[in-house]
C-alpha cells in the first residue's frame, strides 16, 4: 500500500533489468509477469537485480571438460609436535581465526534445521555448532587469547543459524567475536543455457559451492575485519565433522615452518577403500590438487604400495589452514565447475511444477581446495583418521550419526585409557571439548580411576 492506502502496482520491470534479460536471452523468465501481484513483482525484480548477469554470460559458455593433466601421488608430511611451539606462539599472539562452512540444511539427516544445529555427540547430543564453539572456548582460555569465529551460512539457513546461536548464548563466546556471512548464489541453467524458474516469480538459484567462501568473505568485509584484528591465518573446517581438531598447534606449527609456503596447508587421512567418497590429494602437473573421487581414474584409484596401502590414498577431510593475505590475493580467482543435477522448476510455458526424474540442469560451483595450486607451495599433512574424522553426512549407513557416535566414543575411550583410567567394555563416555582436545589436556580434569560397563560418563 502507498501512503493513501492504495495498492502499489508494478506494470513493468525496470528498463535496466529488461535490457539485461534481453542481452542474456532470458526474456522467458517474464512469462508470468502480468499475472503476478505487486508484491510478487517487487520480490522478483529484487531477485533479478541481485544476479550478476556479466558473470552469468561468462559461465554459460563454460563447458565441462575432462582433465588430461598428468596425475601422480603427492608428498605427505606426518603430523608431529616438532613445530608445536611455533603453533602455540601464533595462537597466543592472536594470529588465528576459525572459519566454518555451514550453509547446508539437515534434510539428508532427517533434520529440519541448519545442519550445524544437528545433535551430534553420543551422550549429551551437543550440536555440531556447539562442538566447534566449545573448542574455541577451550583454546581461548588455554592460550589466554581471543579467537574469532567466522561462519558462512546460506540464504536458506542464515536466520535460523543466527537465532540458534543467540538462543544458546553463543555457547560461551562473545557475540562480537562471531562474524556470520552468507554464501553467494547463482542461477541454474538448462542444457540450452536458459535460467529456470523456481516459481512464477523467482529464478532457481543454487549456492556457489564451498569454494565460494573466499569471495563471500571478501564481499562481506570478513577479510578486512580479520586484517584489522591482526588475524594472519584461518583454520578452515566444514561443520559436519565432530572430530575435527579446529585449533591444532602441531598442524599450525607445520604450516608456519620452512616445510610450507605458509599460504595453504591441508590435513589428510588414509582412504579406507578405493571407492570411498572423498577427494584425494595428488600432484597434478607439479601442483598439489584435490582430485574428486569420481574424477580419479579407476586404474589409479586401485593402485597399492608393496605394503597394500593405496598409492592414491591421501584422502581429504576438508581441514585446511589458509593465510589471510593469500586469500585476499586469490579471492576472485577460483575456477568454476559444472555439476549436472536434478532441479525442480516451473515450466516456462504452462506454469506447472516439474520434478525431473533425471538430471536436467547445470549448477555452477567453486571448490575451496582449488586454492591449493594457487599457493607458492601447499603442504599436505597426514593425521590419524580415528582421531580426526567422523563425519555426519547420511541418515544411515557409512558417515551417519551412528558411525560418528562409535568413532567419537572410541576416541574418548582411548584418551581415558592413555591417562590411566580403567574403562570396562560397554561403558558409554563423552568428553566435552571444554575438557580438552587431546588426551594430555585431560590432566587438568579430575578423572575417575575406573568406569564400569553400565556407566554413562560425561567429562
Amino acid at each position: 500500500m502507498d501512503s493513501t492506502g492504495k495498492p502499489i502496482v508494478l506494470t513493468s520491470l525496470p528498463s535496466k533489468l529488461q535490457e539485461q534479460l534481453s542481452d542474456c536471452r532470458q526474456e522467458h523468465l517474464l512469462k508470468f509477469w502480468d499475472v503476478l501481484s505487486a508484491d510478487e513483482q517487487k520480490f522478483f525484480a529484487l531477485q533479478l537485480s541481485s544476479i550478476d548477469f556479466e558473470l552469468f554470460l561468462r559461465l554459460r559458455e563454460q563447458k565441462a571438460s575432462a582433465s588430461d593433466k598428468l596425475i601422480a601421488p603427492c608428498d605427505v608430511v606426518q603430523l608431529d609436535d616438532a613445530f608445536q611451539s611455533k603453533g602455540v606462539a601464533s595462537i597466543q599472539n592472536g594470529e588465528l581465526g576459525v572459519l566454518t562452512v555451514a550453509g547446508g540444511q539437515g534434510t539428508r539427516l532427517g533434520w529440519s534445521g541448519p545442519k550445524g544445529t544437528f545433535p551430534a555427540t553420543p551422550v549429551t547430543g551437543k550440536s555440531l555448532f556447539q562442538i566447534i564453539a566449545e573448542q574455541i572456548v577451550f583454546a581461548s582460555k588455554k592460550y589466554s587469547v581471543v579467537i574469532p569465529w567466522y561462519i558462512m551460512t546460506s540464504n536458506e539457513n542464515d536466520e535460523a543459524t543466527r537465532s540458534f546461536l543467540l538462543d544458546n548464548n553463543c555457547f560461551g563466546l562473545k557475540r562480537t567475536d562471531i562474524f556470520i556471512f552468507t554464501q553467494n548464489e547463482i542461477p541454474a541453467v538448462d542444457a540450452e543455457g536458459n535460467m529456470l524458474l523456481a516459481t512464477k516469480n523467482s529464478v532457481a538459484m543454487n549456492p556457489d559451492g564451498h569454494g565460494g567462501v573466499v569471495s563471500a568473505l571478501k564481499q562481506s568485509g570478513g577479510l578486512e575485519e580479520m586484517s584489522i584484528r591482526g588475524i594472519k591465518h584461518l583454520s578452515y573446517v566444514q561443520v559436519d565433522n565432530p572430530l575435527a581438531n579446529v585449533i591444532d598447534p602441531d598442524f599450525i606449527g607445520l604450516h608456519l615452518s620452512d616445510k610450507s609456503s605458509q599460504e595453504a596447508s591441508s590435513k589428510c587421512v588414509p582412504k579406507i577403500t578405493p571407492e570411498e567418497r572423498v577427494g584425494v590429494f595428488c600432484n597434478v602437473a607439479g601442483n598439489i590438487e584435490v582430485v574428486e573421487y569420481i574424477d580419479l581414474p579407476a586404474d589409479k584409484a586401485n593402485q597399492v604400495h608393496a605394503d597394500g596401502e593405496l598409492l592414491y590414498g591421501a584422502g581429504s577431510i576438508a581441514v585446511h589452514l589458509f593465510a589471510v593475505d593469500f586469500l585476499h590475493r586469490i579471492a576472485d580467482d577460483l575456477p568454476w565447475h559444472l555439476a549436472h543435477k536434478k532441479v525442480q522448476h516451473v515450466h516456462a510455458e504452462t506454469g506447472d511444477l516439474v520434478s525431473p526424474p533425471e538430471p536436467n540442469a547445470y549448477k555452477f560451483e567453486k571448490f575451496v581446495f582449488d586454492v591449493l595450486p594457487m599457493a607458492k607451495s601447499s603442504l599436505v599433512v597426514a593425521t590419524k583418521r580415528e582421531d580426526e574424522f567422523a563425519p555426519i553426512k547420511n541418515a544411515t549407513g557409512q558417515d551417519s550419526r551412528t558411525t560418528s557416535h562409535q568413532l567419537q566414543q572410541a576416541r574418548a575411550l582411548r584418551w581415558l585409557c592413555e591417562r590411566g583410567v580403567d574403562v570396562e567394555e560397554g561403558a558409554k563416555v563423552e568428553i566435552s571439548p571444554l575438557s580438552g582436545m587431546s588426551a594430555k589436556d585431560l590432566d587438568a580434569s579430575v578423572l575417575p580411576t575406573s568406569i564400569a560397563s553400565d556407566e554413562v560418563v560425561v567429562i
